[in-house]
C-alpha cells in the first residue's frame, strides 16, 4: 500500500491541497493518506517551520504533497523557508518542472519540454554573511555527487520521455570552476549512459532567450538551482503561469510534489483557488517516484479533458471545488 504524508502549509495550500487528494484517490483508493504541518503558520504557532515530526513522517511515507508557504520580506531569527528546509533534509536534490502546452490557457500549442533543475546546491545552501557594514557575501556550493545525481536522473527521465535533446544550461563561461564542474560532470555520466550524441549546452542568459523566442526546441533541460529556478518560472508563461506549474522534489526513494504557486493570502479561504498545478504535482508523483505512468497519463488526460471542454469563466467563483468535481467526472 503507497502512503502519501499531506502538508497543505500557508494560504491556498489548505485548499488546493485536499482537493488533489481526493482526485487522487479516485485512481489509488488504496492510498493511505496522514497529514503533518509545515510554514509561515506552522512557526509562528510552534517555533519552527518543519518540525522534526513532519520529518519523519515524510520519510515513514516516502512521499508527499506539500501546498504552498508564506515567507516574511525580511529576516526573522530561527525562520529558514519550509520549502527549502525539506528539500535539504530529506535530500530531495533533483527538482522537476514540467512545461507543457494546455488548451485555453498557452500563448502557443507547440510547447513540451521539461526542466531538470539541482535542488540542494548553489547559493540556496544558505551561507551568507556580512563581510563589513557595506559588504554582503553568498556562497554558491557545486559539488560532482549532486551534479553527478541530476544527470543520472537526466538518463531516466530522458528514456522515459523518450527524448531527442537533452540541453545543459550553466555559465562556465563566467564561472569555471562551479558551472565547469557542474557541466563536465553532467557530460560524463551522460556519456557512460550512451546519450552523449543528444547532449548539448547552452549559456544561461542564451537559455532564457530561446525560452522566450523558440520554446518548442526544447525537450529536456538539466541545470543548476538558481538558474533551474529562474529559467522554469519563465517557461511556465506557456503553460499558462505559475497558477498551472507543478513540480516534483525528488530523491533516493522519497519524494515531495509541490505546486510552484505562492500561498496567495488574497484569495485563501474564498475558494477561488485553482488546484489544477497540485493535481498536476500529484501526476509527477505518480509518473516518476511511484512509476504508476498509466495513472499519471489518466490524471493528466482528465486535465486536458477540462481545460478543452470547460471554459475559462465557467470556471470562476468556486473554482476549487467546480475543477474538482470536473476532474472527478472525468477520471
Amino acid at each position: 500500500m503507497k502512503r502519501l504524508c499531506v502538508i497543505p502549509g500557508d494560504g491556498i495550500g489548505q485548499e488546493v491541497v485536499p482537493s488533489a487528494v481526493r482526485v487522487l484517490l479516485k485512481l489509488l483508493p488504496g492510498l493511505d493518506v496522514v497529514e503533518a504541518e509545515a510554514g509561515w503558520d506552522c512557526f509562528l504557532r510552534c517555533g519552527q517551520a518543519v518540525p522534526e515530526a513532519t520529518l519523519q513522517r515524510m520519510r515513514e511515507c516516502g512521499a508527499g504533497l506539500f501546498g504552498a508557504v508564506s515567507s516574511p520580506a525580511q529576516r526573522v531569527e530561527g525562520y529558514r523557508s519550509a520549502i527549502l528546509t525539506l528539500r535539504q533534509q530529506l535530500q530531495l536534490n533533483v527538482n522537476v518542472r514540467p512545461v507543457r502546452s494546455w488548451p485555453q490557457l498557452s500563448p502557443r500549442a507547440d510547447v513540451d519540454l521539461l526542466i531538470l533543475r539541482e535542488n540542494s546546491e548553489g547559493l540556496y545552501i544558505g551561507r551568507e554573511h556580512m563581510e563589513s557594514a557595506d559588504v554582503a557575501v553568498a556562497q554558491r556550493l557545486i559539488s560532482r555527487q549532486a551534479s553527478e545525481h541530476i544527470a543520472a536522473r537526466a538518463a531516466e527521465v530522458a528514456r522515459l520521455r523518450s527524448s531527442g535533446r537533452i540541453t545543459l544550461v550553466h555559465k562556465a563561461n563566467v564561472l569555471p570552476l562551479t558551472c565547469g564542474l557542474f557541466r563536465d560532470s553532467c557530460r560524463r555520466v551522460l556519456a557512460e549512459a550512451g546519450l552523449d550524441s543528444i547532449v548539448d549546452e547552452r549559456l544561461v542568459d542564451v537559455a532564457a532567450l530561446q525560452l522566450v523566442e523558440r520554446p518548442q526546441d526544447f525537450d529536456l533541460l538539466v541545470t543548476t538551482n538558481l538558474f533551474g529556478d529562474i529559467l522554469s518560472d519563465l517557461a511556465s508563461h506557456w503553460s499558462g503561469g505559475l497558477g498551472m506549474a507543478p513540480s516534483l522534489n525528488w530523491g533516493q526513494g522519497i519524494a515531495l510534489a509541490e505546486p510552484v504557486h505562492g500561498s496567495a493570502p488574497d484569495i485563501a479561504g474564498s475558494g477561488k483557488a485553482n488546484p489544477l498545478a497540485a493535481v498536476l504535482s500529484a501526476a509527477l508523483l505518480l509518473r516518476y517516484h511511484w512509476q504508476y505512468g498509466e495513472q499519471a497519463d489518466r490524471l493528466e488526460r482528465s486535465v486536458e479533458g477540462l481545460l478543452t471542454e470547460v471554459t475559462v469563466t465557467q470556471l470562476e467563483g468556486e473554482t476549487t471545488r467546480v475543477v474538482e468535481q470536473e476532474l472527478l467526472s472525468r477520471l
